[in-house]
């Protein structure tokens, strides 16, 4: 199955997630978000093969790293520069990079998908926990800088879910199966 081609044809999780089911929803979260974490982990390494340590260096190449995987997803060549929306990928470099601010975002994904049952106004709530969760409580300049962009992006990469939010058109997210009895009910 092309997922491009089902639901709204968006290549990330929450797409697989309503397309396929949840086992392949959780398997592309999880593969995006390691894609995120091995881009720094990857970039780790290298500096330390040449020995490069210092931390007000590394940083710069760690965050970098991160972009661009980030920006890899987004716009992957191989899909004709279209891709996911970087949430789980931007997810995983920030795991590696300052794990606090996963939580902060996390927290908000949740808090929002459990009030408003949209996935979309969740992964928007998280982008801009993890950014405000960097500034307040990191001092490197590049971090920051990058991550106000990279939140900015997934506010971009938004731009159809916000619309669909504005139209009251967005999928909203079914916590309990409903049963076949319901379903005849509601037709």
């Amino acid at each position: 199955m092309d997922i491009r081609a089902v639901g709204s044809g968006n290549i990330g999780a929450a797409n697989t997630f309503r397309a396929i089911g949840k086992t392949a929803g959780i398997l592309v979260l999880v593969i995006d978000a390691l894609k995120g974490y091995a881009a720094v982990w990857v970039c780790d390494f290298i500096l330390k093969f040449f020995g490069i340590t210092d931390p007000a260096v590394t940083i710069h190449y760690r965050v970098l790293a991160g972009m661009f995987a980030v920006l890899g997803h987004n716009y992957t060549c191989w899909l004709h520069f279209k891709g996911g929306k970087g949430i789980a990928t931007t997810a995983g470099v920030y795991l590696a990079l300052v794990p606090l601010s996963v939580a902060a975002g996390l927290a908000a994904f949740i808090v929002g998908v459990v009030i408003t049952r949209i996935t979309s106004v969740g992964s928007m709530l998280a982008a801009v926990a993890l950014m405000l969760t960097v500034l307040l409580t990191q001092h490197d300049l590049t971090l920051r800088l990058v991550t106000i962009a990279l939140c900015v992006l997934a506010l971009l990469k938004h731009r159809t879910n916000i619309q669909r939010l504005i139209a009251g058109t967005e999928n909203r997210i079914e916590f309990k199966k409903r049963s076949k009895k319901r379903d005849d009910e509601l037709q």
